[in-house]
């Protein structure tokens, strides 16, 4: 699954760095839970709660259906 998650956050991860951030995977829980950070601008943008639910989860849960959420660290 690990490497699923990762194949699908490179996908959002150039969206990301267009603007100046990115997200690292700190962990993928056994109950489907995915735990990121978001760093650079992405880390302090007032936006990121929007980006980590509107733009991540939603593209992991799609790519890889054993996802049930994502949360940040």
């Amino acid at each position: 699954m690990q490497e699923k998650v990762e194949k699908a956050l490179l996908k959002v991860r150039s969206f990301l760095q267009a603007d100046g951030g990115d997200v690292e995977l700190v962990e993928i829980t056994e109950e489907g839970v995915v735990k990121v950070k978001l760093t650079g601008a992405c880390g302090g943008c007032p936006m990121a709660s929007m980006t980590l639910k509107a733009g991540i989860e939603k593209t992991l849960k799609e790519e890889v259906p054993e996802v049930k959420r994502v949360e940040a660290v």
